[in-house]
Parts: C-alpha cells; structure tokens; sequence
C-alpha cells in the first residue's frame, strides 16, 4: 500500500476541518477525492504533504509512519504535490520552476525528457517568465516541477480549476498517461465531474470534514450518484 490514512484530523487555529478521515490508495492506483466546497479536501493533501500538523491520526507512506516528517522530508521520500491555485514562482522562468521539482525524491533520477514529452509548450517556453503563462499552461507547469524528481506518489489539488475545458480535458489524459507510463500512484482532488470519471479508479467523497461514502468504479460511472456529492 502507497498511503494510509487513518482516522486523521486537522484544522486551523483551533477550528476542525478534518474529522477522524481514513483512506488509503494502493500502488498504482489513481484515487480522487470530491466534494463541495469548504468540505475539507484541500486540507486533506496538505496534511498528507506535511504542511499542515494534524491534532490526531497517522499517516503512512510505503509502510513508514511520516506523521511527523516535514512536506520536505516527504517530497525527499518521493512525494509529489500540485497545489491548488498551482503556485507558480512568479519572477522566475519555466525552466526555473522546473528546476525546484528536483527536489522530490532522491535526486538520483530527473524526468526532463518525459516532462517535456507529456508537455511540449514548457520546453517551447523555457526561458518565459512562468507567471506570464495562461492558467492552463501554468497548471501543466506545476505538474511538470512535481512531475521531474520522479515521484512514486503524486498529490494533485484540482487540475481543472481556472483552465479552459479543451485544456482541462488534455491534462486530464496527461495524468492517464503518466500514471500508465510511469505507474506513478495518484491522489487527487477535484469537483470537476467527467474530470473525476475520466481519471479516478475509484473515489472518496467528503462531506464536513468527513469520508461518507467509497465510489467504485461502477458507481463511477452513474452520473447522477456522482453529482449527489458534487451540487450544492
């Protein structure tokens, strides 16, 4: 098992968000995590990334307990993360922003080559300033930084947000692609529906702070169960 979740919770300033979560993904695997918002998943991949302290619960990557590491200990043991927003270093160039992803995993082994396959606009722009870039090339930017130290798990916040939907869809195939090509596991977060039945292989959703149901990938595929999850 990549990652085990169990019984975590976590807030901010005293406040609960997460309430007693547990989860896991298997190696592999591709699993999103859907809800409305403010239920809690943003804070979920923060916490699994270590930049937010949990009150209670462990979290468990490869079989070793990482509870207490720093995202920076985690992205040292090969964990990759996509913020939301996608967080581009504004001021500094593509290749730049390319060159901080180096520092998950090991160090040993750099993805270049495939980073610029899966996204040939990054190598075409390598020398622009990464904040001038439109928010669908920025998202596969930060995909890419998280992509090239070759992570063994990848923590992706929403994909979809502020992109156009012809863009949404590609770096939607771009996940598919990394995770067949790469067997990288995936965890992500996302509202966007065909986004999560297009890509998840199966699905959590959260509700206040809470995992209320597992989706399959049958029920995946019934749209109406997965919008029961998704609309206010």
């Amino acid at each position: 098992m990549t990652l085990e979740i169990t019984d975590l919770t976590a807030g901010y300033e005293g406040t609960p968000i997460l309430r007693d979560v547990s989860c896991h993904v298997d190696e592999g695997e591709i699993v999103g995590i859907m809800g409305k918002n403010g239920v809690g998943k943003t804070t979920l991949l923060k916490t699994v990334m270590g930049l937010l302290e949990p009150d209670t619960g462990t979290v468990r990557y490869r079989d070793e307990d990482i509870t207490d590491r720093s995202a920076d200990g985690r992205a040292g043991l090969g964990i990759g993360y996509v913020p939301q927003g996608r967080d581009v270093f504004p001021g500094l160039t593509v290749e730049e922003n390319l060159l901080i992803g180096e520092n998950v995993g090991n160090g040993d082994t750099t993805l270049y080559d495939r980073v610029y396959e899966y996204f040939p606009i990054l190598e075409e722009r390598a020398d622009q300033d990464a904040d001038t870039m439109s928010g669908g090339q920025q998202q596969m930017l930060a995909i890419g930084r998280a992509l090239v130290g070759d992570p063994d798990l990848l923590l992706v916040d929403e994909p979809s947000e502020g992109v156009q939907p012809s863009i949404v869809q590609s770096i939607t195939d771009d996940l598919g692609r990394i995770n067949e090509d790469l067997g990288t596991t995936i965890l992500f977060v996302e509202q966007n529906l065909s986004v999560i039945q297009n890509l998840a292989d199966r699905c959590y959703a959260m509700d206040k702070g809470r995992i209320v149901n597992e989706l399959d990938e049958t029920s995946l595929a019934d749209r109406e169960q997965l919008a029961e999850h998704l609309v206010v």
